[in-house]
């Protein structure tokens, strides 16, 4: 029988909060931890891969053989460089990089994706264009901005979050699939930004900022489980941190407040999924 699984995201370097998740890993053995990115501080500050290979190294120490399997992804405020650190926790045994990639789990397959929508910040590495060359009002081009990981006209300019994720689900039958996302899907509880009544050149700005590719996939590819992150104040503004598309469950890490969101949740039960605030 499955375990209960953890899920955070948007830790943002904020060490109190990792000591948090270290402390219910320990004490609640789960048999897995889901890492939705934005990893470091916010636009810089505490370093994610140290502070992940000291959290999960100890861990493992101490756990044995109840260390759990670590799925991990970064999010847009991760600075791509580094990746290859990641990769070498990954070869250490201490965690599944799961950007783009697929991996048993149980009974499940994990799919992982970094990727969001341009947003109205300058570091991007880890975005797309959505569905089309079209970026809302106030946000900066994929194909301006900053990147830490020089890439090629091409990605920045014609790949999107929609080919990406077809490419990545391929002919693949999704029934048992859990999806680890940074953006939340379009239109959803899980979106919903403190944009309102803001206008840029006279044009009204869109308080929902998830991705419409990733709203699309999930209505036509019928995930079983979906997690997300990104947008901080949308549970406290929609009131509600889980929403549902047809059959998938749709959950959110993200949070505004100094605390650590834990979401608590077991695959093959996952209407009784909690969130609690440490």
């Amino acid at each position: 029988m499955m375990q209960t699984c953890l899920f955070v995201s948007d830790l943002h370097g904020r060490e109190e909060r990792y000591r948090k998740l270290w402390r219910a890993v320990e004490e609640e053995r789960p048999k897995a931890v889901f890492l939705g990115g934005d990893l470091v501080g916010l636009r810089g500050g505490a370093n994610g891969p140290d502070l992940m290979a000291a959290g999960l190294s100890g861990l493992k120490n101490r756990l044995n053989a109840d260390y759990p399997h670590v799925f991990l992804i970064l999010g847009n405020d991760d600075p791509r460089s580094d990746e290859g650190r990641y990769l070498d926790l990954e070869a250490e045994g201490l965690l599944t990089y799961a950007n783009q990639r697929r991996t048993p789990f149980g009974s499940y397959t994990v799919y992982g994706y970094s990727f969001v929508p341009p947003t109205p910040f300058h570091l991007k590495d880890w975005e797309r264009y959505d569905v089309s060359r079209f970026i809302d009002p106030g946000c900066v081009s994929p194909e301006e901005g900053l990147r830490t990981v020089e890439v090629g006209p091409r990605e920045t300019r014609n790949r999107t979050i929609r080919e990406d994720l077809e490419e990545l689900a391929g002919g693949e039958e999704l029934e048992d699939a859990i999806f680890l996302f940074h953006t939340p899907p379009y239109r959803t509880k899980l979106d919903r930004a403190a944009l309102d009544g803001r206008m840029v050149d006279h044009a009204p700005v869109d308080v929902h900022v998830g991705s419409i590719a990733v709203e699309r996939f999930i209505r036509s590819r019928r995930p079983w489980i979906t997690l997300h992150g990104h947008v901080h104040e949308s549970a406290r503004i929609t009131g509600s941190w889980k929403d549902r598309i047809g059959r998938t469950h749709l959950f959110s890490a993200a949070h505004d407040g100094p605390e650590l969101s834990l979401v608590r949740f077991d695959p093959a039960d996952p209407d009784t999924a909690t969130r609690e605030l440490l």
